[in-house]
C-alpha cells in the first residue's frame, strides 16, 4: 500500500493538521484500522505544539463519510464473532476523544455523514455543512440503534426533533443540522477549498468569519408542531397513531416509514433516547450505547436489515417480530442489560471540555 492510497491520509500545513478519509468507492465507511489511524494521528498532533487546528474531510464528491462497515458487521454477527463489538469499543473512545479534543477540530460535514461519519464530525467543536450536507442516523432501517453518540446528540434537539430524526432515519440538510445541535456553521461547497486552505495560515475564526454564510432554509420548522405533538408519546405505537391523525402529509409519511422499520430497534431506539436524556454526560450514553449495540449483535433483525439493505439488496427485510405490538417491554429492557467486566471503560471520561480558541 502506497501513502496515498491508506485508508486515512494525514498530513500538516502551517498551523494545521489534516485528517482525510480515504475510501471513497465505500463512501468512506469507517473500519477497525481507520478509527486506530485517527486515534493515532489526534494522540500525535495533540502533543505537537505547531499543530493548533485539526480538520477532517472525506475523500471524493459523494460525502464525508457513510458510516461503519456494515458488511463486517454483517458477517460477524452472522458468525456469532467479537469483531464487531472490538471496534464499537474504540470507536466510541474515539468519539468521546473527539468530544473532548484539547484543540479546535474542524469536521467539514461536506455531502453525505451518516451513522459512524456523524460520531467523527458532530462530537467536533467546530462542525461546518454545506448546500450538499445530508446527515441522517439511519440505523432503525437495518434493525440496528444509533449509536457514536447519535442518542446523546437528538435527545439533545428542540422538542421532539432528535425523536423523528432517530426514528424514522431521516436525513437532514444544512439548516436543520444547524437546528438540531449537529452542526454549527454553514460555507458553500464551492468555498470549502479556500476555506481549509486558509486554516493552514490563520487561525479558525479568522478562517470562518472569511466563508461563513447563512444556510438556505430547512424543513423542520414548518414540521416541528405536528412533530413535536407526535413524538411526544410513550410508545412506538402512539407514536404512528398520532402521526396517521395529525392530518399532514409528511406526518402521514413519517408513519409509513415507522412501520417499515424494525419494530424492536423503533422501540429500542426510543428508550434509548428517553433514557439519554437523563444521563448526563456523553461519556454515560456512549456506555448505554455500547450495551445496546452489542445486544444488537445477538439479534436477528441485525443481519437481516443489513441483507435486505447491503447484500442482496432487495430492500424487502423479514423482521422478528413483524410488529409492535409483539415486542414487549421485557424483550426492550433487555438491549440494556449491563455487560460487567465487558462494559465500555473510557480513559479520562468526563463532561466535554472548552475549546480555548
Amino acid at each position: 500500500m502506497t501513502p496515498d492510497d491508506a485508508p486515512v491520509l494525514t498530513r500538516t500545513e502551517g498551523r494545521a493538521g489534516y485528517l482525510t478519509l480515504n475510501r471513497p468507492k465505500a463512501l468512506n465507511a469507517l473500519t477497525h484500522d481507520m478509527v486506530h489511524r485517527i486515534d493515532e494521528a489526534l494522540t500525535r498532533w495533540e502533543e505537537d505544539d505547531a499543530v493548533e487546528t485539526v480538520v477532517i474531510t472525506g475523500e471524493g464528491e459523494r460525502g464525508l463519510c457513510a458510516g461503519g462497515d456494515i458488511r463486517a458487521i454483517h458477517a460477524d454477527a452472522r458468525s456469532g464473532g467479537t469483531a464487531s463489538a472490538d471496534f464499537w469499543r474504540d470507536e466510541y473512545r474515539l468519539n468521546a476523544r473527539v468530544a473532548r479534543y484539547p484543540k479546535p477540530y474542524v469536521a467539514v460535514m461536506d455531502g453525505i455523514v451518516m451513522g459512524g461519519g456523524v460520531g467523527v464530525s458532530a462530537h467536533g467543536s467546530v462542525r461546518v455543512v454545506t448546500e450538499r450536507s445530508r446527515i441522517a442516523m439511519p440505523e432503525t432501517g437495518i434493525g440496528f440503534v444509533p449509536d457514536v453518540g447519535g442518542t446523546y446528540l437528538l435527545a439533545l434537539a428542540p422538542g421532539e426533533l432528535g425523536t423523528h430524526l432517530a426514528l424514522t432515519g431521516t436525513p437532514v440538510g444544512a439548516h436543520d443540522a444547524q437546528r438540531c445541535g449537529l452542526a454549527d456553521h454553514f460555507v458553500p461547497s464551492a468555498a470549502l477549498p479556500r476555506f481549509l486552505a486558509d486554516l493552514a495560515h490563520a487561525p479558525v475564526r479568522e478562517a470562518l468569519a472569511r466563508h461563513v454564510s447563512a444556510a438556505p432554509p430547512g424543513e423542520l420548522d414548518a414540521q416541528r408542531r405536528w412533530i413535536d405533538r407526535c413524538y411526544a408519546a410513550d410508545t412506538a405505537e402512539e407514536i404512528v397513531e398520532r402521526l396517521l391523525a395529525a392530518g399532514e402529509v409528511p406526518a402521514k409519511e413519517a408513519a409509513r416509514t415507522l412501520l417499515a422499520k424494525s419494530p424492536t430497534a423503533v422501540k429500542v431506539t426510543l428508550a434509548a433516547l428517553r433514557r439519554a436524556r437523563s444521563l448526563g454526560p456523553l461519556e454515560e450514553v456512549l456506555r448505554q450505547e455500547y450495551r445496546v449495540s452489542c445486544a444488537a449483535l445477538s439479534s436477528p433483525d441485525l443481519v437481516e436489515g443489513i441483507r435486505a439493505q447491503v447484500i442482496d439488496k432487495d430492500r424487502a427485510p423479514r423482521w422478528t417480530p413483524p410488529t409492535f405490538a409483539e415486542v414487549g417491554e421485557a424483550d426492550v429492557a433487555r438491549w440494556f442489560t449491563p455487560l460487567g467486566d465487558r462494559e465500555l471503560d473510557l480513559p479520562g471520561a468526563g463532561s466535554t471540555q472548552e475549546v480555548p480558541w
